[in-house]
């Protein structure tokens, strides 16, 4: 019984140990061997005008005064036969004549010397020309541009230019508007209460605005009385119609300055403040500072562009049949402005001054009509062609979709333009 027993124990030692070995072989974990990269990660590229700057040292500055290509380089040791040769190639992209003061530009060295390399300069927010000096290369780029529409609208409190100005409106959106409206609203005889709503596009480059589009849609109330702008293409113009289909757009434009003021008006028994006694003042004046940019109201044909001792620098141009215009006491005549030469309207056929017969900077500004100077602030200018008939079905369908958005725009408060800013 005894010996059973141990050789029951026996074999079952045996084959435990046997079992035990077997399993382990059977489920003994692989090891696997794993090679570990230990370099460094790589640098993640850094791009400054579409170049790569991780082994350049940068240099930013402004152009000083009396500053050139070759004075701002010649800390950086480059060679002048290097600067010559890079000004002569790049005469057709850029001029390096014309690097300007205050502008803003850069420099980018190799870390290991003070030579440079790149001399990027901005002539402008939304563009910068890039010089690459080791290889005598020009080229011009454009920076990324944001195209951002403003729906906006604001109370007259002052004038329009203050009030447009405070809820951040430019002066070149300002001007857009006062031509739009110079006819249909005298802005020299606003109301406080008067209201006015806009909708056009912006030009963004780095948070910052570079530039304007045209005026969408407008919108403008006077003393309670309405004047919507609706945009419309009749004959392949596009302009702006009221409700009744009738043209804002009008033979000349309201004035010869971009938006300023009337310092006096025509008047037959005025004191004239240089010759000290009454006479008739047969113009319009317009006060602004020397160097303002003078406009033609109108197409036409030069007359005169000379200068005489009342009138100063002065131009006429015949605009048809009917009407002649005359703009006095100019600093100095535009280029190619002689008799003969054809004048488009807007063009910039001279600037204020105060030569003649003058106390200080203004225009005066004369209107003839048939021969015979006429108040050019009451001469009613025949509208250009209203909605046609056929063009009827389609402009009404344009003023509905209009006037919707035009009722959507707010008014808002001085300062609050970023509220009233939306993307297209």
């Amino acid at each position: 019984m005894n010996k059973k027993l141990t050789f029951t124990v026996s074999a079952l030692l045996v084959f435990g140990t046997l079992f035990y070995f077997n399993q382990k072989e059977q489920y003994e974990p692989e090891v696997i061997e794993e090679t570990i990269d230990l370099e460094e990660p790589k640098t993640e590229d850094q791009i400054l005008y579409g170049i790569n700057v991780n082994e350049l040292d940068v240099v930013e500055g402004v152009v000083g005064k009396n500053q050139t290509l070759s004075t701002i380089l010649a800390p950086f040791n480059v060679p002048y036969q290097i600067i010559d040769e890079i000004a002569r190639k790049s005469i057709d992209i850029f001029d390096v004549k014309k690097i300007a003061f205050n502008k803003k530009f850069t420099i980018l060295t190799s870390k290991d010397t003070s030579l440079a390399q790149f001399f990027i300069y901005e002539p402008n927010p939304a563009e910068f020309v890039v010089f690459k000096l080791d290889e005598g290369e020009v080229y011009k780029e454009e920076k990324p541009v944001e195209i951002r529409k403003v729906e906006i609208g604001g109370t007259i409190s002052s004038n329009l230019y203050v009030n447009m100005t405070e809820i951040g409106i430019s002066p070149d959106l300002i001007d857009q508007f006062a031509d739009l409206y110079g006819w249909a609203v005298d802005f020299q005889r606003l109301q406080k209460g008067d209201k006015f709503k806009v909708s056009y596009s912006e030009k963004v480059v780095e948070g910052n605005v570079v530039g304007i589009g045209d005026i969408e849609v407008a919108y403008f109330e006077h003393m309670g009385v309405s004047y919507p702008a609706i945009p419309f293409e009749q004959n392949g113009e596009r302009t702006f119609f009221d409700q009744e289909g009738n043209s804002f757009k009008k033979a000349f434009l309201r004035d010869p300055l971009k938006y300023s003021r009337i310092s006096s008006r025509y008047n037959l028994n005025r004191f004239h403040p240089v010759q000290k006694r009454y006479k008739a003042h047969l113009g319009t004046d317009y006060a602004a500072p020397t160097g303002t940019e003078i406009r033609s109201v109108g197409d036409g044909t030069v007359v005169e562009a000379r200068y005489t001792s009342a009138n100063g620098n002065f131009v006429k141009i015949k605009h048809n049949g009917t009407y002649t215009t005359q703009y006095l006491h100019m600093s100095k005549i535009a280029k190619g402005m002689t008799a003969g030469t054809r004048i488009k309207q807007g063009q910039v056929i001279g600037y204020v001054g105060s030569t003649g017969l003058a106390t200080g900077p203004h225009l005066c500004f004369r209107f003839w009509k048939n021969g015979k100077q006429e108040d050019w602030l009451k001469e009613k200018i025949p509208p250009s062609e209203p909605i046609s008939q056929e063009n009827r079905m389609a402009f009404e369908q344009v003023k509905l979709e209009r006037m919707q958005q035009i009722a959507a725009i707010p008014y808002v408060e001085p300062n609050q333009k970023l509220v009233a800013k939306v993307n297209p």
